[in-house]
This record gives C-alpha cells, structure tokens and sequence, in this order.
C-alpha cells in the first residue's frame, strides 16, 4: 500500500486546531465582558448601604454598595455633575443611578455614578431638612409672630382623627381639669395620602367658624374660638409625615387664631411644631397647658377662704399697731406736751443764758486787767523818762564822735575860705587862695603860697 493510501479508519482530524480554539488574551477578554455588560444592561437604578468610603485626593469618590448578600463597587467622579453626593458616607443607605461597566485594571465591575437619592427614612429626612430651611428663610418660625395663648379659653377647635388616640387623651385631661370648657371637633385623617390636604382644610374650617362665616348674625358670637389645638399620636417618621408637609405648615402660618401643636411623642418634632404659636410634647401636654389658666385657677379659688382668713388677721394687727402709733403721735402733740417742752426749753435758755453772761463777765475782767497792765507799762512819765535817758546816751555817742573831739586833741580842719569846702588833698589847693583853719579853739585865716 502506497503512502499515499489511507486505511479505512483513517478520518483525518476531526476537530482541526484552528477550527476549534479561540484564544483571548485578559485584556479582550474584560473588554468583551464590559461590552456585553454595557449593551445588555447599561443604565440602571440599584439600591443598597454604603461601605468603604474613600475620597482620594483628586476628587474622585469610591465606595461599596452592599446588601446582605452581596457588594459591588461604585465610582463616583469630580467631574460628574450629581447632587447630593454629600449623601454618600457609611452606613448610608442610598438610591443611585448609574452605568454598569468593567473596570479592566482589576477585572471587577463597577458601577459608574450619575444621580444619587436617599432611601426611604433618609430621603424623609432629607425632605424634612430641605422644607424646614425654606420655610425659615420666608420666616415662618420667628419667634416674634407667634402669638401667646390665652389664659382662660372658653371654646377651642381641635384638628384630629376621631378615632385616634390622641382625642381621647385630650378628652380625658380637660374633663378632668376643665370640664366647662368647649370643644368643637374637625375631623380629618392624620396620616396617610390626602391626610395633609385635610389637615389644612380643618383649620382653614375652624378658622371660617371662629369668624361667623355662615352662621346667623345672632349666632356669630356664639361660634368664637380661642384658639386651635392640632393633634395626634405617636407614630414613625411615615406616620407622621402630614404634618411635615409645606401645606399644613401655611395653614398654621395664615390661621388667625393662636395654633397649639402637639403631634407624636416628646421626642417628635414635625414641620408643624416649628410654625406653630406653641409646641406640647404630647396632646395629654397639649390639653394641660390650655387649662392651666382655670385649673390653676380653681387651686386658687379653693384656697381663698384660707387666704382670706389670713389677710384679714394681718390686716387687723396692722390696723392696731397702726392705732397704736397714731395715738401715741397724738399724745405727742397735745397742747400740753408742747407747753411742757417749749417751758424746759425757757429753762434750758435761761441756764445757758446765765451761764453765758458769768462766764462773759470773767473774761472781760481778765481783759480789763491785761489792759491796765500794759497802760502802766506805757504811761507818759514813764515813756519820757526812758526817752531822755536814750536822748542822754545818743549826746554822749554824738559828742564823743563830734570835730570838736578831734579838734581838742590838737587836730584841725582847713577849709576853703569862700565856700567853706573842707579840704583833703594838698594838690588842690591853689596859690594865693584864701583858705580858713578852724581850730579847737578859734579859727585862723590864710593864704597859700604854693
């Protein structure tokens, strides 16, 4: 049998290499999956709780959704333009938006985030938030419209369910502390949808009534209120919700009588507390503090007698020390007691008097005796004597320095004879001058020589 021949067993390859096997490199592989991802699903909205939070330095965000039973990642870019990304932290429970793709460098899918939403009590939360800014940037909540109750309401309207059980707390604290007071009920339902519509048409309606609207003008002033409680138990979030939406918040905010708001428990607080002229913890607060006028009232009157008793009792021993006080005053002033004081009074004069006079006369006596004293001193035949004896000693000084002294001792003095000048110097005096001597005894004229 040549080569070329083939036994009957010999098929030649049934399954040829190259037929059969399609090798893909990794990176064809990933990219075929993200393809395949991209075009089946695509777009799509997943709910779930965040983990893993990171927030790198370039901006971009990357997180972890999870559920019980399984993850997937999330990348949110700086570039995207999605709000509420400030949502996004642990723990959080969201809704987001998003393209499902491969991201190849880890050969993971991811999902790439373009609208992020909070899930139900966060995104009731959220709407609480938002709701609650714009409603006190218009001044909603200011502290100086709300309006202070009155202290003894006689006719309130309540805005509740008639079958809750806020009603019944309410009933129960006013019949026990106020009984005679007036209620007049609008019914509504207090959750659920279309509860808030009818919360706003209750006051709205009690609103109409207190003002007389479509009653007889003989009964206008019969349908007055005083003010409205608004009203219901406690509850969830959800529960409570009609009272956080924006129109039963105006209805409070444009009613003209002072609104009472106590909804849930005292740890609630809805959008409809804040507007409100006064927030209770609960509508059993509610009802107390609209009857406190009254019941503290009948506190009071209960112990008046008591009260009175007492007043009385003071007023009686202020009455007699008062008498007391007058009648001594009177004895103090009585004619007699003047009399008497006005005569101790000449008598303490009169003593001061005399005493005044002795002790003047005394003092002039040793005055008068100073005074004799220095007039002897200086009587005239004394002072003469004193003087000439000075007049003496002074003769003595004046003679003893006296010319004729000098002279007596063989001295003399030469004198011109025309004008009697004493001279001193020799040199000045001229030749043939006429000159005068004086001696102690006599005087002799002269003429110079030279």
């Amino acid at each position: 049998m040549s080569r070329q021949s083939k036994s009957q067993w010999d098929f030649g390859e049934l399954f040829p290499t190259e037929a059969t096997r399609k090798v893909y490199s990794v990176a064809e592989l990933t990219d075929q999956i993200r393809r395949l991802l991209e075009k089946q699903i695509g777009q799509l909205w997943v709910s779930g709780e965040v983990t893993n939070f990171r927030l790198q330095s370039s901006g971009h965000i990357y997180f972890t959704l999870k559920d019980p039973n399984a993850q997937i990642a999330c990348v949110l870019f700086r570039g995207e333009t999605v709000s509420h990304r400030e949502y996004i932290s642990d723990g959080q429970k969201i809704l987001l938006q998003g393209d499902l793709t491969v991201y190849g460098a880890r050969g993971q899918y991811q999902l790439i985030v373009r609208a992020v939403e909070l899930r139900g009590l966060g995104a009731l939360q959220a709407a609480f938030e938002k709701l609650k800014q714009k409603l006190a940037a218009e001044g909603l909540f200011t502290q100086e419209r709300k309006r202070a109750l009155p202290p003894f309401p006689r006719r309130i309207g309540l805005v509740t369910s008639p079958t809750g059980a806020a009603i019944r707390d309410v009933l129960h604290v006013i019949r026990r502390r106020n009984p005679g007071l007036e209620i007049i009920l609008a019914a509504c339902r207090v959750q659920g949808d279309g509860a808030a519509r009818e919360i706003a048409n209750a006051i709205q309606l009690l609103n109409e009534f207190s003002t007389g609207q479509g009653l007889s003008p003989a009964n206008k002033s019969e349908g007055k209120l005083d003010l409205v409680l608004v009203t219901r138990g406690g509850g969830s979030l959800e529960d409570l919700w009609a009272f956080n939406e924006e129109i039963v918040a105006r209805a409070i905010f444009e009613s003209a009588l002072p609104v009472v708001s106590a909804v849930g428990h005292e740890i609630d607080f809805t959008i409809a507390d804040f507007v409100a002229d006064l927030r209770a913890a609960t509508p059993s607060a509610a009802a107390e503090i609209i009857t406190e006028g009254v019941f503290s009232s009948g506190k009071f009157v209960a112990q008046c007698g008591e009260r009175m008793g007492q007043l009385v009792r003071r007023r009686m021993t202020e009455k007699v020390s008062f008498l007391r006080q007058q009648s001594d005053r009177l004895a103090r002033a009585h004619p007699r007691r003047k009399l008497q004081n006005w005569q101790q009074r000449l008598d303490d004069l009169h003593s001061d008097l005399s005493r005044c006079l002795i002790q003047r006369a005394r003092q002039s006596g040793v005055l008068l005796k100073h005074l004799w004293e220095r007039l002897h001193r200086i009587r005239p035949s004394h002072f003469l004597k004193q003087r000439r004896e000075q007049l003496r000693q002074l003769e003595r000084r004046l003679n003893a320095l006296g010319p004729e002294q000098v002279l007596g001792r063989g001295y003399s003095i030469t004198m011109d004879a025309g004008t009697g000048k004493v001279l001193r110097d020799a040199k000045k005096v001229k030749a043939s001058q006429k000159l005068k001597t004086r001696l102690k005894t006599g005087e002799i004229i002269s003429r110079a020589e030279g």
